[in-house]
């Protein structure tokens, strides 16, 4: 890290390279050459430049010439509050620094005409951290230079006794805490945390009877602190203990003394921006949210004072969203903080990955380019930017840019595994087995990569050595998953083993047969391409978890929290909202939810639903459609789903304070619910064969008649009868059943072959995959929903076999 003296001749040579008069300041002119030089990718219109200037010679102005303009003193001011980073602007105007003007410019720093004040500062220095010395978030008040002296020898005293009895852990692996995910020092270096933190989470032991000690005294020192001779003084001494509790981990003591000091200024926004960070690694996400909302109140209401802290408060506050899965909102706060300021690669990267996790992929690519072009050693933002190129299927381009992240950082856990899950994707089993080997070497307990790297090694044709990754996932972790997965390998061992005993084994373990050879036996078996659609829908229904939102909660949400009207560009009224908003109210709908899996839902949701809701990329969604497009897949019995979607199309303000719905809204609805649970059918098939009309908007529609165009097997949403039996039926497990294509335990349905007398599981009739020593020109097929059926099914057929005696002459 750069000294006082180097950095202050970066920031002396940066300024002699724009001072083109040598008049010793900078005009309007030179300073605009010098923001346009240092962010060389970012066009500045005329009106951003001098909104710029005007800011800068506002906020400054104490340093401002009216001759000749901004000082040298000024720049560094504004270095010195965050307004940039010293570093990274030398570098991009490709100066360099010579070591002997570094030691002279620091010699002449303690050799001016104020030597006792220089010396001063520097003993202050030496003794504590760098943030004590800053201008505007340091110590003001000498009574708090005793405090942080005499905290720092109680702080050292606890470590020193917490190592000697080996109660104090540090733990080099970040992948379980939440300290390395609030911001860097990508913009400002005065509010992110320390190297050390990043590097390695210090855990004290609490219920000791040193600590027990060390909390005593340090509460001796508040009281000092509250004894103060003024609000401010009080306040500063808060403060400094506060930081000084931060820096060394601290974290629930620094808190309290951050919040003494939102209570001596709640107006200021650093102590609740503090408390704010202490609150997320505590791992309190809401309250962390609730601190940062607070401090962007004040920054807003405090004018241009605090203008400079706001992009690093959004980016907090983003996280601070994302750690309660509000991943569409954190975005907004992400934007906000690039906007304010282009050259914050931290929030580009932020945002970039937000966008990716709501499945936005090429606003993710993007903003992650961007962010790598700030900062080309960013190993986190190649990470996400290769997952997204991953996900838009520029499989090549993706293996390179994680290839690029691996080779700036090498123990990079999400570079590793996705790497891992490409190579997968794309058949390269032994190159994703080593990817995952390496996940393993770095973090031993992942499970997953333990799971993947048993099934890449199958796919490599390496049985046992998959068997043997499969019962060490089972030692990591007891899921039923792993069950069925080691299940399955016996399965096809004794399979190759049949095999290469009666000499079939080049034969392939399925063979895919077209539809209508597939034929059902009995009103209750489920159709193939019905079940087909089911299960691509059911698969949505799991992921968004809305099966465990009760649709009763729907309409409760409708009746409590009504939405403003407002007018679209073709005039017509809607209950619209932004993404953001409609996020929150998923969240309350879906409250249960962990965050991450909280996070799966709403990509789900944004990806299938909210895609084809905003057509026109406003960003808001009429959310009366919105309501009755997810009513089906909510919990509940069928018929109130269907009653509380009629009543959210009634909610809409077309159709409010009536009883029916207009003709327009019905099909509309219709033709939504089937484009984005029924894509493969296509929306002008739909229209062009059945030719429904939407018909003028006099034309009304009841409840009865609603039902009718719904449950339309051909032209409405009649596969809803399908997807309530898999709900009903898709935890079920037939025995020791196995299904004969895949060899896995069958949970659902069993779909028997009534001549040939082999089964299938529920994916594999969807896929019309049969065994193929079973070769016949029409395959029967009765579904079982359970084992109980089957059996009752047996029972029914010996009874009437039975009676079949030959008759007696």
């Amino acid at each position: 890290m750069a000294t006082r003296g180097s950095r202050s001749e970066k920031v002396k040579r940066i300024f002699q390279q724009f001072d083109g008069n040598h008049d010793g300041g900078l005009n309007r002119e030179e300073m605009a050459a010098l923001v346009v030089a240092v962010n060389p990718r970012v066009k500045f219109s005329d009106e951003q430049i001098n909104a710029i200037l005007d800011e800068v010679f506002r906020t400054y102005a104490e340093f401002i010439d009216p001759n000749k303009g901004l000082t040298y003193d000024g720049l560094l001011r504004t270095y010195d509050d965050g307004a940039g980073d010293v570093d990274r602007d030398f570098d991009a105007l490709g100066l360099e620094l010579n070591a002997d003007e570094s030691i002279k410019d620091s010699e002449v720093a303690s050799s001016s005409s104020i030597t006792d004040e220089r010396a001063v500062e520097a003993q202050k220095k030496q003794r504590t951290a760098a943030w004590a010395v800053s201008p505007n978030h340091g110590i003001v008040f000498d009574e708090t230079w005793k405090l942080v002296d005499d905290l720092e020898i109680l702080v050292k005293r606890l470590k020193s006794k917490q190592e000697r009895d080996g109660k104090l852990k540090a733990d080099n692996n970040n992948n379980n805490n939440n300290v390395d995910a609030f911001s860097d020092a990508g913009w400002s270096r005065e509010l992110g945390p320390s190297s050390e933190i990043s590097e390695k989470r210090i855990y004290w032991e609490e219920s000791s009877h040193d600590y027990g000690v060390f909390v005593k005294e340090l509460g001796v020192l508040r009281s000092k602190a509250d004894g103060a001779r003024s609000r401010e003084e009080a306040f500063d001494g808060h403060m400094a203990i506060g930081r000084v509790l931060y820096e060394h981990q601290l974290f629930k003591e620094a808190l309290v003394s951050f919040k003494r000091a939102c209570e001596l200024q709640p107006t200021d926004v650093r102590p609740h921006f503090k408390a704010g960070n202490c609150l997320y690694v505590l791992g309190k996400c809401k309250e962390s949210k609730d601190e940062f909302l607070l401090a962007l109140e004040a920054a807003e209401s405090g004018g241009n004072q605090w203008a400079y802290l706001l992009p690093q408060i959004y980016v907090n506050l983003g996280i601070a969203l994302e750690g309660e899965g509000m991943v569409l909102s954190a975005c907004e706060y992400y934007r906000e903080a690039a906007i304010l300021c282009p050259t914050h690669f931290r929030a580009l990267k932020l945002l970039g990955s937000a966008l990716f996790g709501v499945g936005e992929y090429r606003a993710a690519v993007k903003a992650l380019e961007e962010a790598i072009y700030l900062k080309p050693d960013y190993a986190d933002a190649h990470c996400d930017l290769a997952s997204s190129l991953h996900s838009m299927g520029e499989d090549e381009r993706a293996i390179e840019v994680f290839q690029r992240a691996i080779d700036l950082k090498p123990g990079h856990v999400d570079a590793l595994y996705n790497l891992g899950g490409l190579y997968m994707d794309l058949g390269r089993f032994q190159r994703a087995s080593e990817m995952y080997t390496r996940v393993l070497a770095v973090w031993p307990n992942h499970w997953r990569a333990q799971l993947n790297k048993a099934v890449s090694l199958l796919g490599a044709g390496e049985t046992e050595e998959a068997k043997r990754a499969l019962k060490e996932a089972l030692k990591l972790t007891n899921r039923v998953e792993l069950h069925d997965a080691i299940s399955h390998l016996k399965h096809l061992q004794k399979k190759k083993g049949k095999k290469n005993g009666n000499g079939n084994g080049g034969e392939g373990p399925f063979i895919v047969v077209e539809p209508s050879k597939f034929k059902t036996v009995g009103e209750k078996t489920t159709l193939r391409p019905d079940l087909a659609t089911a299960l691509q829908i059911r698969a949505f229904q799991r992921v968004t978890r809305l099966g465990k939102c009760d649709v009763e909660a729907v309409r409760k949400e409708m009746r409590d929290n009504d939405v403003p009207v407002s007018y679209s560009g073709s005039g017509g009224p809607t209950k619209s909202i932004r993404k953001p908003n409609l996020e929150e109210i998923l969240r309350r709908l879906l409250n249960s939810l962990k965050p991450d899996t909280f996070q799966g839902a709403i990509k789900a949701i944004n990806e299938k639903i909210l895609s084809l809701l905003d057509d026109s990329g406003s960003g808001r969604v009429d959310m009366g459609m919105f309501y009755a497009v997810i009513a089906p897949l909510c919990g509940g019995h069928s018929d109130k789903r269907k009653r509380v979607a009629f009543d959210a199309l009634l909610w809409r303000p077309v159709n409010e304070g009536s009883s029916q719905i207009t003709k327009t809204d019905a099909v509309k609805y219709i033709k939504l619910l089937r484009a984005i649970y029924i894509p493969s059918h296509g929306m002008s098939e739909m229209l062009e064969v059945h030719g429904e009309e939407e018909g003028d908007s006099s034309m009304t529609v009841t409840f009865n008649q609603f039902l009718a165009m719904f449950d339309d097997p051909d032209w409405g949403f009649g596969i809803m009868s399908t997807i309530l039996k898999l709900e009903a039926n898709d935890r079920n497990r037939h025995g020791n059943q196995v299904c004969s294509v895949c060899r896995y335990p069958i949970i659902g349905s069993r779909f028997k072959e009534v001549k040939a007398r082999f089964s299938l599981c529920n994916q594999c009739y969807s896929e019309g995959k049969v065994p193929p020593s079973f070769k016949q020109e029409e395959y029967k097929f009765r579904e079982y929903e359970s084992e109980a059926e089957a059996m009752k099914a047996k029972c029914v057929c010996f009874s009437m076999q039975s009676h079949k005696k030959p008759i007696a002459t």
